[in-house]
């Protein structure tokens, strides 16, 4: 944090912004304090060129700000490639909120929140995410239309987990289709970590096809009534990246998939719904390919959350969300089948369909 240095002769020893090994030409970062409430937020807005940048609000107790900086930086550029590659008309952005949920979170901080988005007059959309509730979505409404993910009651979509865990089963499918010759999961040996929202929704589809699951998760408590609600055995190793599974699906916060781990992984296949799974995108994604791992890009298949809120702005349903939603799997296979012929890692095949995507926009705009 810099306010642990006191006098300007320290400043060099702070990495400045646009240095950040996460800084990818992001449009605009936005500094949110709101003195009365504690509230105090980052919005990063990556990419704009394909329309307002949609993301989700993440509440967190980060270690400093710095951190929480980064975070904010990695998931609004991920958010960029995840709507491009799905053929969303939206750009990239997400925000954070630091901060404890279960007991810094209050409703005034939420609409102080509301308040900061809607002074970006709509270049920045939010929705739910860690820490963040449907309830929370309803109340910044109240303030700003510029949400998304509000209650069906409210006339929103609903929360969109079971959306995003259905897209990364489809895209957990493909995988296994591209592996092991066969997209039938019954059997397999599935390693869920993480069991919230959309971890338990994916091991409830795991489960009814047959797969044989394991869990972990931080909370003893979750793991043991998910475990216990879809016949699932809760990982008691000391290393789960060295369990012997067929399918690791990484359902908790990113950077799982680090120079600690990459060589440790056991799994013939990486499919979850974490956002940035990969610490270094470029040298994971190569030694994963080099071992022979598939590794379905995240931000291709957990982007049925956004899809689902997308209906929101286009009105479109929840059966045509779906029906969206179950088109990653396809498009996962045209992923690796593109990695194979180009000789390139997924990761480096998803950014460039959707990369080509943004600049064949930026072509037809004149820039």
């Amino acid at each position: 944090m810099i306010t642990e240095f006191t006098t300007a002769k320290d400043l060099h020893k702070i990495d400045p912004v646009f240095g950040q090994a996460s800084f990818d030409n992001h449009e605009q970062i936005v500094f949110c304090h709101d003195k009365d409430t504690g509230l105090k937020a980052i919005i990063g807005v990556h990419n704009t060129v394909l329309g307002p940048a949609l993301g989700g609000t993440r509440m967190w107790k980060y270690a400093n700000e710095w951190e929480a900086l980064n975070d904010v930086l990695r998931l609004s550029r991920g958010m960029t490639y995840k709507s491009a590659i799905s053929g969303l008309n939206l750009g990239g952005g997400k925000a954070v909120i630091i901060g404890d949920a279960k007991t810094d979170k209050t409703p005034e901080m939420m609409l102080a929140f509301g308040r900061f988005i809607d002074s970006l007059s709509g270049k920045y959309i939010t929705a739910e995410d860690v820490g963040t509730t449907t309830p929370d979505m309803d109340l910044i409404r109240t303030v700003t239309k510029n949400v998304t993910g509000i209650s069906e009651a409210n006339g929103g979509s609903g929360n969109p987990s079971p959306v995003t865990a259905y897209g990364v089963y489809m895209g957990m499918k493909a995988a296994a289709k591209y592996k092991f010759g066969s997209d039938n999961l019954s059997g397999k040996k599935v390693l869920v970590q993480g069991t919230g929202h959309v971890g338990e929704t994916l091991v409830k589809h795991l489960s009814e096809e047959g797969a044989t699951i394991t869990v972990s998760d931080i909370s003893q408590s979750r793991m043991e009534e998910v475990a216990k609600k879809y016949g699932a055995t809760i990982f008691e190793g000391d290393d789960l990246y060295t369990a012997d599974v067929d399918i690791y699906a990484p359902c908790a916060l990113g950077a799982t998939i680090n120079d600690d781990t990459v060589y440790r992984i056991q799994a013939q296949v990486i499919a979850g719904a974490a956002n940035n799974q990969l610490a270094n995108e470029q040298v994971h994604g190569k030694i994963l390919r080099e071992r022979g791992i598939a590794y379905a890009p995240d931000f291709l298949i957990n982007a049925g959350g956004i899809i689902n809120v997308y209906g929101e702005i286009v009105n479109y349903g929840k059966e045509e969300a779906m029906k969206r939603t179950e088109n990653i799997y396809n498009t996962t296979l045209e992923i690796f089948d593109l990695a194979d012929s180009k000789n390139l890692t997924t990761l480096q095949a998803a950014m460039a369909i959707a990369e080509k995507r943004i600049e064949d926009r930026k072509k037809e705009n004149g820039k």
